[in-house]
């Protein structure tokens, strides 16, 4: 896999911003489609998307709903990260995650970033 692109999204935005938090799902089940790894990454209120429910009433006009893409991007194989000290700030323990969501720190953030072919923020 050494030779495979990778990308990284950095999800910022949470459930009160459906649209931003909707198109680095879209965008990562694309390159997972296309054989680009991918990894996502949660903090600020980014991570209440990975809280069990969280994604559930998720939508965004001219999009499927997020709780399908969140799926769909586990099934094709894409990482979730989680910035724990941001889920220890709102109380959210990594039992309350949905599974597949990996609590992470800053250094596996950095490592995944300077690995990475681009990375994005959303």
């Amino acid at each position: 896999m050494a030779d495979t692109e990778k990308l990284v999204f950095m999800v910022l935005h949470g459930p009160s911003h459906p649209e931003h938090a909707t198109i680095p799902f879209v965008m990562g089940c694309a390159a997972l489609a296309s054989d680009v790894q991918v990894v996502l990454g949660f903090q600020a209120d980014g991570v209440e998307l990975d809280r069990a429910g969280g994604a559930d009433a998720v939508e965004a006009a001219g999009f499927p709903p997020l709780a399908k893409l969140m799926a769909d991007f586990q099934e094709l194989g894409g990482t979730m990260l989680v910035c724990g000290p941001c889920i220890k700030s709102r109380g959210i323990t990594a039992a309350d995650l949905i599974e597949g969501a990996e609590v992470v720190a800053a250094g596996r953030f950095v490592a995944e970033i300077t690995s990475a072919t681009n990375s994005l923020v959303y």
